[in-house]
């Protein structure tokens, strides 16, 4: 019989688990912060006529992802079982950051008309995959990484790290709406959040041994 893959050591394992759990805050802040600024980038994607009916468009394509999540969960978890836990992971973090970077340099309705809600759709999508998908392989290799004495602690950041998501979009929201006027929120700001994610793909996917 051969031998099994070597074990991981001590600093392999704390690195793998602190890129996983990065990624994961860094996949539900990009999810959160679509709800957080909706109020300032609704009007960028549909027609201006009706501000309510603009925000109900907005909310009913945030609604999209969440159907996308159960998919996302099929997909991602087929995918990792057959090219490795890590590899799920990055594609999953890719995907998310992708959306929010695709939401961030759309044009608005005004310029490049019904394109503008139908890419909003299609980021939510890639979110909703993404997030569906992160959930459990997230939640698996933390446990594998953590050793078999420290798996209920290290998996809890799983959960840690997905409402530290949501606080840092609040407070990433809170401090924009203390630095910015309402119009330069409105302008501009708005894409400031969606930015965010995407830069700390490269060190995430490092940290995770990817």
């Amino acid at each position: 019989m051969t031998a099994g893959p070597p074990a991981p050591t001590q600093r392999q394992r704390l690195k793998a688990i602190i890129g996983g759990s990065t990624g994961n805050l860094v996949e539900w802040y990009d999810w959160y912060a679509y709800s957080a600024f909706t109020l300032y980038f609704a009007p960028h994607f549909f027609p201006s006529e009706d501000r309510t009916a603009q925000l109900l468009s907005a909310a009913g394509i945030f609604a999209v992802g969440f159907l996308m999540r159960p998919i996302g969960a099929w997909l991602m978890g087929v995918y990792a079982d057959r090219h490795g836990r890590k590899s799920g992971l990055t594609l999953s973090v890719a995907l998310m950051c992708a959306g929010s970077l695709l939401i961030g340099v759309t044009p608005g309705y005004e310029t490049i008309g019904v394109a503008a809600p139908m890419l909003l759709v299609l980021a939510r999508l890639m979110q909703g995959l993404s997030i569906g998908g992160e959930y459990g392989a997230s939640a698996t290799y933390l446990s594998e990484m953590a050793g078999r004495n420290r798996r209920g602690f290290f998996s809890s950041f799983q959960y840690v790290t997905l409402i530290a998501g949501q606080l840092v979009a609040i407070c990433v929201l809170l401090i924009l709406q203390a630095l910015l006027t309402v119009e330069q929120l409105d302008s501009w700001g708005w894409r400031i959040p969606l930015w965010d994610g995407p830069p700390l793909f490269p060190g995430i996917r490092y940290d995770a041994g990817a």
